[in-house]
């Protein structure tokens, strides 16, 4: 009779969370990414460089690339020295410029013998494209919205109000 091994665990679910990089949205999907580390998720979190930079300054000290909640970075296809406030500029950057290098991060994440392969993407619902990175890798997507339920009500309610005649589609 031959001796067999113990059944290797099976790995972590490992989602990489990725926010659109400005105020009011880090914060949520971090306090999100947290939770899903306490519920047993293995979680690569991803700023850009710019935010990720702030990060790094705020807290002299810190690894962010380790542990239970790494935090890693891809350019966001802007110059140093561009203005992020304009986030037209920005989200436009994002868009063209910033796929490739989350499918490399991907890619590099899920070789990390220690977290076990991405099995899917959060991303910030105003980084759609995102979602599509996933599907052709074939991962699962899901958006958050980081704002208030209140403000997704309202704004799903917007066609209703204006084919009832209660705002014109002008004052949208």
């Amino acid at each position: 009779m031959g001796s067999s091994s113990p059944p290797r665990p099976s790995p972590l679910p490992h989602a990489v969370v990725l926010p659109y990089p400005a105020q009011g949205h880090v914060i949520p999907l971090m306090e999100l990414s947290h939770r899903l580390v306490d519920s047993g998720f293995s979680v690569t979190f991803v700023n850009t460089h710019f935010d990720h930079a702030l990060v790094r300054a705020s807290l002299p000290g810190l690894r962010p690339e380790t542990g239970p909640l790494p935090l890693m970075s891809i350019p966001d296809g802007l110059d140093p020295g561009a203005d992020r406030n304009d986030l037209g500029r920005l989200t436009l950057a994002l868009l063209e410029r910033m796929r490739r290098h989350l499918e490399e991060l991907i890619r590099a994440a899920s070789a990390d013998p220690d977290r076990g392969p991405v099995t899917c993407v959060i991303a910030d619902q105003s980084m759609p494209w995102a979602l599509d990175v996933a599907k052709r890798m074939g991962l699962r997507g899901v958006a958050f919205w980081p704002a208030s339920a209140g403000l997704l009500k309202t704004m799903l309610g917007i066609p209703s109000m204006i084919e009832d005649g209660i705002i014109s589609a002008d004052d949208v």
